[in-house]
């Protein structure tokens, strides 16, 4: 099985993209669409040839755009950031922009102006970013350009600013910042109330200004973020694979980006992956070590088969850190994590 990062996709990844591009990158009022994700994520490690078999199992999770309300212009942006019902205006303000300019001028336009808020729609809008930053480096075509201006526009319409957080005394590595992180008090339900709760976070990242520095740092959350999931995604299987994903969506953008915003990055990354723990984490760790040692390719043929969209994106970045950790945790996510039915 091939697992390179080669998107060579014979099509099938831009037929599923322009098949998901008539649908909203929302469900039920809240639940985000993981399918553009997912698909992205099999075609990067030589699976474009399932993505199809894949959206059928997942196609009844899809629904429509919402109405247009009034168009974003450069003019209103700021008024209609942050705003839901505006996900289609958004989407048609990214879609023209993005057929005058080059795409990475307007991400380095936009990412400073979005990064702020990040953890809207649980942190999907940046991971959904982040994967479609990947398919156009890998290779830029009409669905790949139409697939970043959905996700800038979710980002935009679901921006969520994190604030009130005070900064606590910092650690030496990331690990030790994760093991830091207070949990909330508990009887807070849902992302959004949860997310409103976090009030206190280890000042982890917070003085780095490198970028060379900031890459580095933001390569260990990553890598400790993965790693961490073994012992401690049974407190939350789904919601607590994003400490890790959002980080590495940033981390996957960085080389897209001028980089005076590194740093900026690390810095949102950190918050999303150090709030994520403080609202999910279990009380405890438990030991874990899977019951045998798989190659990369075994793994991705594990989570492949489960379908879960968390568990198959949990494994991309997975093999993204590569190491014996990180493929246990994916491993781990498998096992715990309920199947795609």
């Amino acid at each position: 099985m091939e697992t390179s990062d080669t998107h060579g996709t014979g099509g099938q990844f831009e037929e599923a993209l322009e098949r998901l591009h008539t649908c909203g990158p929302e469900r039920e009022g809240w639940l985000s669409n993981h399918a553009p994700m997912v698909v992205e994520a099999l075609a990067a490690h030589g699976q474009a040839g399932r993505v199809h078999r894949w959206l059928d199992r997942y196609e009844d999770k899809l629904e429509d755009f919402p109405d247009r309300v009034a168009p974003v212009t450069d003019d209103n942006w700021a008024s209609a950031l942050g705003d839901p019902r505006r996900i289609t205006d958004w989407t048609d303000h990214f879609s023209r922009t993005l057929a005058e300019r080059p795409w990475r001028s307007v991400l380095a336009e936009w990412w400073p102006r979005l990064l702020p808020g990040m953890y809207g729609g649980a942190t999907h809008t940046v991971i959904r970013a982040g994967h479609a930053v990947r398919a156009l480096e890998a290779d830029e075509n009409a669905p790949r350009l139409a697939e970043l201006a959905h996700a800038l526009g979710y980002w935009a319409a679901r921006h969520q600013p994190v604030t009130g957080v005070t900064a606590l005394l910092g650690a030496r590595t990331a690990t030790a910042a994760l093991d830091a992180v207070p949990a909330i008090e508990p009887g807070h339900l849902g992302f959004r109330g949860r997310l409103a709760a976090v009030r206190r976070l280890p000042g982890w990242a917070g003085s780095v200004a490198d970028p060379d520095t900031a890459r580095d740092r933001l390569t260990e959350l990553v890598r400790a973020t993965t790693h961490r999931y073994a012992t401690h995604g049974h407190g939350e299987p789904t919601m607590l694979v994003h400490a890790a994903t959002a980080p590495n969506a940033v981390l996957r953008t960085l080389d897209s980006l001028p980089r005076e915003l590194w740093a900026p990055s690390l810095h949102a990354a950190w918050i999303a992956s150090a709030a994520v723990t403080a609202m999910y984490a279990p009380a405890e760790p438990v030991g874990y070590r899977p019951a045998a040692s798989l190659t990369p390719e075994e793994v991705l043929e594990r989570a492949v088969a489960h379908g879960d969209e968390h568990v198959i994106k949990f494994t991309d970045t997975a093999l993204d850190v590569g190491d014996e950790p990180a493929l246990a945790a994916a491993v781990r996510a498998v096992e715990i994590s309920a199947p795609l039915e």
